[in-house]
């Protein structure tokens, strides 16, 4: 059972992880890999609302994947676009990255290696990796402007659509401490956490979510 404390904080870290940012059309989208389908659907919904020429899905395959998608997760987001009726003359898959990092060194590597001309990314997550995505992206591609999309839902209906409140409380924190140490370690920019954030976070670890966090 999760207090009503703690669910108050994992709603301040749902809401500081999206970056809020308004869509506008880019020369391409980049979807990044992951278990949710949903990432693929709202890459086709922003591409049939004229948002973007051309889709990169770009993941391997991971240990919560091998089964559901074990031809890869790019493979199976473009099988799912082509269902959905975008022409396959508008997806590139790069099938290789197994971290958010290669997401997009490996993407933007293809897009060149296509002859694309990118000035500007629409970089479509699950709705609580938007910030750390885009970290990731302004720090290993910052001659691009970056903005970031996921699929709109509030934090009871993430919840009920993986059916595990204590796993996706986990993922928040885990994701907030990756935002905190990545960038001097030089994986991200560095974003500034809100002080009612820390707080948050420090109390959902004091209170046992943690199964997502990385050892010191």
């Amino acid at each position: 059972m999760i207090s009503k404390q703690s669910w108050a904080d994992a709603q301040l870290l749902w809401d500081f992880h999206q970056m809020h940012h308004e869509l506008r059309p880019c020369s391409v989208a980049i979807g990044l890999g992951s278990h949710d389908l949903g990432v693929a659907d709202t890459t086709v919904d922003l591409y049939k609302r004229g948002m973007m020429p051309l889709i990169v899905f770009t993941g391997a395959t991971s240990p919560t994947t091998q089964q559901s998608m074990p031809r890869g997760e790019a493979v199976h987001y473009r099988e799912r676009a082509l269902e959905l009726g975008v022409p396959s003359s508008a997806v590139l898959v790069e099938p290789r990255a197994r971290n958010t990092g290669e997401n997009i060194t490996l993407s933007k590597a293809l897009l060149e290696e296509a002859g694309a001309d990118v000035s500007s990314v629409l970089l479509v997550s699950k709705p609580y990796e938007e910030r750390r995505a885009y970290a990731t992206a302004c720090k290993l591609w910052p001659d691009v402007d970056f903005v970031s999309a996921s699929t709109p839902m509030t934090f009871d209906d993430y919840i009920v659509s993986i059916g595990n409140a204590q796993l996706v409380v986990d993922m928040l924190v885990g994701a907030l401490q990756r935002l905190l140490l990545y960038p001097a370690q030089g994986f991200t920019v560095r974003q500034d956490v809100p002080e009612p954030v820390a707080d948050a976070y420090g109390r959902l670890c004091g209170a046992g979510f943690t199964s997502r966090l990385m050892a010191d």
